[in-house]
């Protein structure tokens, strides 16, 4: 484009820009004028981030960015162009701008670029209802992703948030919570406002207790975003996990009327049920020392509330889920177990365990004093 053209463009955009913001276009031409790429890239990426420059993204961006898109920072031209993007008139116009921005950094040098524009391009085929595409969008991504060395937190963060989003559209409880979770991981929380922790608490906390392969919180309850249910109508559903987390049956017959109020929990009481009593389950094998994990099915029945006559089918969906390691005595009705998978301890939790230590160091006491007693001929050879 003409030289004489952008200058002109650009001295258009000044006189239409709010007061506050005329300052930042003489700075930008100044930038322009001497082929300061770089220092003209930070002060566009600044200036499309304050909230009063919206209506001049989008010209600016076809008129005035793509003239030296080449020059500049890949990564940060796809910046510039996912915010001018909020400004297309609605998501279809929106979706043929984003894929002109995807092709056009299509390049073997600027492939995080791609990646950033493309999962950003999956995003709105998502709020269209184009699962497929969207799916076939964030594969390729995450294709790409895997050969990196290293790359831009924000490129990881925009993927693990758009592809938590489409595994919770599908209701894929367990992906999503993974995703979700990892999405954290790449993002400050400060960044979060107070509703969008919430919101994120919320959805994280429900998606665990749903799904059917999720049976440690240990992540979850470690994670700072929880905290935002404190004081909220939702506090309950943190209570709720932990209740989860250390089996503890009358916690979760106190709380049980509040399940009503989220309608994906109502929809799977009955399964929230049978993972409490695994979770009981397990909270009681914990509790007992490795040389007295052999239960009764009635110790069992008495411990987790279930039915003695489905104690067994309830062992066999915890061994299965690999919860426990054991075997059973149908005869006998006995349960012997050797092993409970680890998980997060509250501070009650943590107080048992400090108790059997203390036993385990009482009985090694008594055992050294016993062999003292009884070896006094032989430590005396």
């Amino acid at each position: 484009m003409d030289s004489e053209v952008i200058s002109n463009f650009l001295g258009e955009q000044r006189e239409d820009a709010p007061e506050d913001l005329q300052q930042s276009f003489l700075t930008i031409e100044d930038y322009w004028d001497r082929k300061l790429w770089h220092q003209l890239t930070d002060v566009l990426v600044e200036y499309f981030q304050n909230p009063m420059s919206a209506s001049q993204r989008l010209p600016l961006f076809r008129k005035f960015i793509l003239s030296f898109a080449e020059k500049i920072s890949q990564l940060k031209f796809v910046s510039l162009g996912l915010s001018a993007a909020t400004q297309c008139s609605d998501d279809h116009e929106r979706l043929v701008f984003l894929i002109h921005l995807t092709e056009k950094v299509d390049k073997p040098s600027s492939q995080d670029a791609y990646v950033y524009s493309l999962v950003a391009a999956s995003e709105v085929k998502l709020r269209l209802e184009d699962y497929d595409g969207a799916r076939k969008d964030l594969d390729k991504a995450e294709s790409i992703l895997d050969t990196f060395d290293s790359v831009e937190t924000e490129v990881h963060a925009t993927f693990y948030r758009i592809n938590a989003r489409y595994y919770q559209a599908k209701k894929d409880f367990a992906a999503y919570y993974k995703n979700a979770l990892l999405y954290l991981a790449c993002i400050d929380l400060e960044s979060l406002t107070a509703e969008e922790s919430k919101d994120r608490a919320y959805d994280l906390s429900v998606s665990a207790l749903v799904s059917e392969s999720i049976y440690n919180f240990g992540e979850l309850l470690l994670h700072p975003i929880l905290d935002s249910l404190d004081k909220t109508e939702h506090s309950w559903l943190r209570d709720l996990l932990f209740a989860f987390n250390r089996g503890d049956l009358n916690a979760y017959n106190m709380i049980e009327n509040n399940i009503a109020k989220c309608p994906l929990l109502e929809d799977h009481k009955q399964f929230l049920w049978q993972k409490i009593s695994l979770s009981a389950l397990t909270e009681a094998v914990f509790r007992r020392p490795p040389h007295d994990r052999a239960m009764t099915f009635a110790t069992i029945a008495r411990e987790t509330n279930v039915q003695q006559q489905e104690i067994e089918i309830l062992i066999m969906k915890a061994l299965s889920l690999g919860l426990l390691r054991g075997s059973i005595d149908q005869v006998a009705e006995v349960a012997r177990i050797n092993w409970v998978q680890p998980k997060v301890l509250d501070m009650k939790q943590i107080d048992n365990m400090r108790i059997r230590l203390k036993d385990w160091d009482s009985s090694v006491n008594q055992l050294g004093h016993w062999i003292e007693g009884v070896g006094k001929d032989v430590w005396a050879a």
